[in-house]
């Protein structure tokens, strides 16, 4: 079982940053591919961006492209997303996700164990 736990949302004004984290409880997240995904009220939840599980590889959704940066820190079973240039559509609750053994997908059905999201609120 895998625990994941996100932090680092809150209120930002458009054009501002911020950085969320999602920490792992788990001795081998070397065997996960991560993503984030969010979900704004009364919409989908949709995909924002996916890394291997080295961190070669990463994903983006075309809406944050060139703005949002995934990154993963192995020796601290974390992974980042780093946000810049906020709009207000990017107002949304932020999940991290886990797929065991994938090579990191912009498809939520791929993903084993999710966190408990952490809300980002961009004001203009």
């Amino acid at each position: 079982q895998v625990q994941l736990v996100e932090s680092g949302g809150g209120l930002v004004q458009a054009g501002g940053s911020l950085r969320l984290s999602c920490a792992a409880s788990v001795s081998t997240f070397k065997s996960y591919a991560m993503g984030w995904f969010r979900q704004a009220p009364g919409k989908e939840r949709e995909f924002v961006a996916a890394v291997s599980w080295s961190g070669s590889s990463t994903y983006y959704a075309s809406s944050v492209k060139g703005r949002f940066a995934i990154s993963r820190d192995n020796a601290k079973n974390t992974v980042y997303l780093q946000m810049n240039s906020l709009k207000p559509e990017d107002m949304a609750v932020y999940y991290c996700a886990a797929d065991t053994f994938g090579p990191g997908s912009s498809r939520a059905v791929d993903y084993d164990y999710w966190g408990q999201g952490t809300q980002v609120t961009v004001s203009s």
